[in-house]
C-alpha cells in the first residue's frame, strides 16, 4: 500500500512540476519585444511592446520562466490607446510591468500621442486604469518602488534620467536628474533599477535594437547616483566574436528578476536571422539565468551569450495550455493572440451574423493605408509554417476583395484574395507589395462558393497555394521572405498573418465570410 501510494504522489508531483531539464529559447516567439517581468510570490506577469497594433501590450503569465501564456492586454480601450493613423512602428514602446502593495503598474510610451503614462490594476488578467500622463519624457519608461516612494527612469535627450512621482496621479515630486550616459554605445535606454546587497543597479540596453544591441549595468550606493559602469561590460551581447554564427543576434532590451528560489534570470529581447541577415519573426522574448554573488556584478549565462538550446537548471517546469492552431470562429470573441490595426471600427467585424464564421465588412481603406483597414491578424511565430483560411466573397462589386495576407507594414505584404473580377466572375490573386513596387503574380479565374487560401512558410520563401474543394491545393507563385524583413522593410515590428476586406468604393456592400483559420507550426 505505501508503494501505491508512492507511486501516486510522483505522478501527482509530475503532473504539477516536472524535473528541471533546461529549456529552449526563445520562450515566447514572433514579435514580442522589449519584455519586462515582475513577480508576486510563485506568479510572475510580463509584457511586451505592441506598437500600433490594438489592443496593445500583450500580458503573460508564468510559474517557472519558460512556460508563458498569454491572460490579456494592458490597454483595451481607445481612451487608453489611441493609434489614429500613426506610423506602424509608432504607438506603444517599451513597456516596463512592476508590483508593489498589492498593485500592478505598467509604464510605457505612446510615441504617437502624449507620451509616457501608467496604467495600473490589481488584476494583471483584467481591465486597467485609464491613462496617468507624466511629466518627464524620453522613451522606455521605468518604476522603481522604495518606503513608501517611487521613482521613474526614462532616456529624454540620450540620457538616462531620474525622478520621483506620484504614480496614481502623475505629479513629479522631485526634477529630473540625469544618472548615467552609459558606456558610450548609442541610444541608451530601456533602464531599470534594482536594489542588492545595499547597492543601487542601473541595466540599460546600448547600440541600437538591432546587430549592435548590447545591455550595460553600472552601480551606486545613492539611487540618484553617482553610478559606476561595470568594468566587463557588456554583460550580454553577440556582437562579438564568440557570438558571430549564432542563429540568435540583436540581444538586448532587458530586464532581470530573482525567481521565488533565490536564483536570477533575465528576460531580454533577440532576433532570429533567416534568410542570410535578414528576420522577419521581429524580435522575441528570450531568457537566460544570471549569476549574482553577494556584492558582485551579476554575469549571464557565463560569459554574455545565449543558445536556443539551454542546458541549464531551471525552476520546476510548469506546463501550460498549447494554443491551438485551429481559429473556428464558433466563439463569442476572438483570442488574445488576435490583433487589429491601430483602433479598429468594430461595426466592421462580426461573429454573430454567421454561425461559425468571421464577416469582414469591406471598407476601401487598404493594406497600403496608414489608417484601420478591415483586418484582423496574429504573429507569424516560427520560420516554418502553414496558414490557411476558407472563405467566401459576398455582396461584391468588380474590384471588391478578402482574403489572407502576409504583413510586415503598410508598405510591404504579400495578399492572396479573393476578387470580384466582373458581374458573376471572381478571380484568386496573388499580389506582391515591396516599397514602390506593386506586383501582381497571378490572376485565376474560381468558381463562386468556398475558396481555401493558403501561404506556407520556411527560411527563405513564403509559397501560396488555393484550392475550390478544400484540400487539392495548387500553387500560385512563390516569394523571398527577405523583402518583408526588418533589414529591407524597416520599422520595428514582425510579420503578421491576417485576414482582411477591402472593397473598390464607398457604395459597397461587400463582405467576406471565414468560416475557420488554421496556423501549422513545423519544427524550425
Amino acid at each position: 500500500m505505501k508503494k501505491v501510494l508512492l507511486l501516486l504522489l510522483v505522478i501527482a508531483s509530475t503532473c504539477w512540476g516536472s524535473t528541471p531539464a533546461g529549456y529552449k529559447n526563445p520562450v515566447i516567439s514572433g514579435f514580442h519585444p522589449d519584455p519586462s517581468v515582475c513577480r508576486v510570490g510563485d506568479d510572475y506577469y510580463l509584457v511586451t511592446s505592441s506598437f500600433a497594433y490594438f489592443p496593445g501590450v500583450p500580458v503573460f503569465h508564468s510559474k517557472d520562466l519558460v512556460n508563458w501564456e498569454q491572460i490579456g492586454h494592458c490597454l483595451t480601450r481607445p481612451s487608453q490607446l489611441s493609434l489614429n493613423k500613426c506610423w506602424l512602428s509608432g504607438g506603444i514602446y517599451a513597456p516596463t510591468i512592476r508590483y508593489n502593495e498589492g498593485t500592478f503598474y505598467m509604464i510605457t510610451t505612446n510615441v504617437s500621442s502624449k507620451g509616457n503614462f501608467i496604467v495600473y490594476t490589481t488584476n494583471p488578467a483584467g481591465e486597467w486604469s485609464e491613462p496617468v500622463w507624466l511629466k518627464q519624457q524620453g522613451i522606455d519608461p521605468s518604476l522603481y518602488f522604495e518606503d513608501g516612494k517611487c521613482y521613474m527612469t526614462s532616456n529624454p535627450n540620450n540620457s538616462i534620467c531620474l525622478c520621483e512621482i506620484n504614480p496614481k496621479t502623475g505629479e513629479q515630486l522631485t526634477q529630473s536628474k540625469v544618472i548615467w550616459t552609459g558606456t558610450g554605445g548609442r541610444y541608451p535606454e530601456a533602464p531599470h533599477i534594482y536594489k542588492k546587497d545595499g547597492w543601487y543597479y542601473l541595466l540599460i540596453a546600448e547600440g541600437g535594437t538591432e546587430y549592435g544591441h548590447k545591455v550595460t549595468i553600472a552601480r551606486s550606493r545613492n539611487i540618484d547616483g553617482p553610478y559606476q559602469s561595470n568594468p566587463a561590460n557588456p554583460i550580454l551581447t553577440h556582437i562579438n566574436m564568440n557570438a558571430q554564427s549564432n542563429p540568435i543576434q540583436g540581444t538586448g532590451h532587458a530586464d532581470i528578476i530573482q525567481a521565488h528560489d533565490g536564483s536570477w534570470w533575465i528576460v531580454f529581447l533577440a532576433f532570429r536571422p533567416q534568410s542570410a541577415l535578414h528576420h522577419v519573426l521581429g524580435r522575441e522574448t528570450f531568457l537566460a539565468p544570471v549569476r549574482w554573488d553577494k556584492e558582485a556584478w551579476p554575469v549571464v549565462n557565463g560569459d554574455g551569450t545565449v543558445n536556443l538550446d539551454m542546458n541549464v537548471p531551471t525552476l520546476p517546469l510548469y506546463s501550460v495550455k498549447e494554443k491551438s492552431g485551429i481559429t473556428d470562429f464558433k466563439e463569442s470573441g476572438l483570442g488574445f493572440e488576435w490583433n487589429y490595426l491601430r483602433n479598429p471600427f468594430m461595426e466592421n467585424y462580426s461573429l454573430k451574423e454567421k454561425k461559425g464564421a468571421l464577416r469582414l465588412k469591406a471598407t476601401p481603406i487598404s493594406l497600403d493605408d496608414t489608417d484601420s483597414p478591415t483586418f484582423v491578424g496574429r504573429r507569424q511565430e516560427h520560420i516554418n509554417f502553414t496558414a490557411e483560411t476558407m472563405l467566401t466573397l459576398n455582396n461584391a462589386q468588380p474590384g471588391d476583395k478578402a482574403g489572407l495576407t502576409v504583413f510586415m507594414n503598410n508598405d510591404a505584404h504579400y495578399d492572396l484574395y479573393l476578387k470580384q473580377a466582373s458581374e458573376g466572375k471572381q478571380t484568386v490573386v496573388l499580389q506582391y507589395r515591396m516599397g514602390e513596387l506593386n506586383h501582381t503574380e497571378c490572376e485565376i479565374a474560381v468558381p463562386k462558393g468556398k475558396i481555401t487560401l493558403q501561404v506556407k512558410g520556411s527560411k527563405e520563401l513564403y509559397s501560396f497555394f488555393y484550392a475550390t474543394d478544400g484540400k487539392n491545393f495548387k500553387p500560385l507563385g512563390k516569394m523571398n521572405v527577405r523583402y518583408l524583413s526588418s533589414e529591407t522593410a524597416g520599422g520595428f515590428t514582425g510579420v503578421y498573418l491576417g485576414l482582411y476586406a477591402v472593397s473598390s468604393s464607398n457604395k459597397s456592400k461587400a463582405y467576406g465570410d471565414f468560416s475557420e483559420f488554421k496556423y501549422l507550426a513545423e519544427a524550425d
